[in-house]
């Protein structure tokens, strides 16, 4: 039985189609303008790497900021349920998940079957945030992928007073004008988000195994700089950024099996 699982986030719209329990095909798009555009253009994307029609998928679960904007969606689940659901199947020995993505963290603690115990989330406040390194990134003027790069080279962590992205702007701006080592600067961008995604995690209470997922779980330097924080190794999978798209289609596939088709 082929199934679709599609998450749109606030800045990528991710998709995973399986065939019983083989990953078929995956596909990452960005959303540009409307996330019903970037949600049916990847659809096409998707069914033309798998080389399947549209008919041939039983269900789509859609989930993510905009699952709402998912019109071919059998049925839709949140985030949260389907990245348990996603890191439960790729490595059943993670209880907790930090989910770092454009404009919220979740942390979640579950269970050995993939049920969430407990969870937080900020989509309050960009400082704890993907956006908090993407702005900081332009005002450097780097792309947001060499950060991880200019983090390696850094000979200290510069330390940020600032925890509002608007006004950790303007220290940035600050700290580039009197000479500040650019790598420095990115060492303290990463341990300023670090400590904030911890701060969230550590109110529900943290249990290894820990898995980190999400866009931004592909920067090095921030994997380095939440280790660091948490005192412990983070598990950072090769599907990390299509873990909810994967929750999302293990949970049609199991909705379908039940017969329940909406």
């Amino acid at each position: 039985m082929v199934v679709a699982g599609c998450d749109i986030g606030s800045t990528t719209a991710k998709a995973v189609i399986l065939d019983g329990d083989t990953i078929v095909t995956h596909a990452l798009l960005p959303v540009e303008g409307s996330p019903k555009d970037a949600a049916m253009q990847l659809l096409e994307v998707t069914l033309n790497n798998a080389g399947i029609l549209h008919r041939e998928i039983a269900a789509v679960c859609g989930t993510g900021y905009g699952q709402k904007n998912v019109p071919y969606a059998s049925f839709m689940e949140s985030e949260i349920v389907c990245h348990a659901r996603g890191i439960q199947f790729i490595d059943p020995d993670v209880r907790t998940i930090i989910d770092i993505g454009g404009q919220d963290a979740k942390v979640c603690r579950i269970d050995a079957y993939g049920n969430v115990q407990r969870y937080v989330y900020n989509d309050k406040c960009a400082s704890g945030t993907g956006r908090f390194l993407e702005i900081t990134a332009d005002v450097m003027e780097v792309p947001v992928t060499k950060l991880a790069t200019l983090d390696a080279s850094g000979v200290k962590e510069v330390t940020l007073s600032n925890q509002c992205v608007v006004f950790a702007e303007t220290e940035v701006i600050s700290l580039l004008n009197s000479g500040e080592d650019m790598g420095s600067i990115v060492k303290g961008l990463h341990r300023a988000l670090a400590s904030r995604v911890a701060s969230l995690a550590l109110s529900i209470g943290v249990e290894e195994k820990i898995a980190f997922t999400g866009g931004v779980a592909h920067n090095a330097g921030m994997v380095g700089a939440l280790e660091r924080v948490l005192k412990t190794k983070l598990v950072v999978h090769e599907y990390c950024q299509i873990m909810g798209a994967l929750g999302a289609a293990l949970i049609a596939k199991e909705r379908m099996k039940h017969g329940v088709a909406s």
